[in-house]
């Protein structure tokens, strides 16, 4: 999520709310550091290509770290089950 300040946001707030538009993410406002309000696109507009490719880039980078640190004895079923009791 984007933050922006009061100050930036009084100084930019065409950009910001392009921002909002074409990206349909949420920006926080802070004022002195604290989050007092959020700018919500009405309609989330459907992501970009480039968008989506970064998505599936960091998805496949994640999915490589886990794999190299998973346990060869142990599968993800067993995880699960061991997970969700506790």
């Amino acid at each position: 999520m984007r933050v922006v300040g009061v100050r930036a946001l009084k100084q930019r707030t065409g950009e910001i709310l392009r921002w909002v538009r074409e990206h349909g993410e949420v920006v926080a406002i802070t004022y002195r550091g604290e989050v007092i309000a959020h700018l919500i696109p009405v309609h989330p507009s459907e992501p970009s290509a480039e968008t989506m490719q970064a998505l599936w880039s960091d998805l496949d980078q994640l999915a490589q770290e886990i794999g190299s640190r998973w346990p060869a004895s142990v599968s993800a079923v067993e995880a699960l089950g061991e997970n969700r009791r506790g």
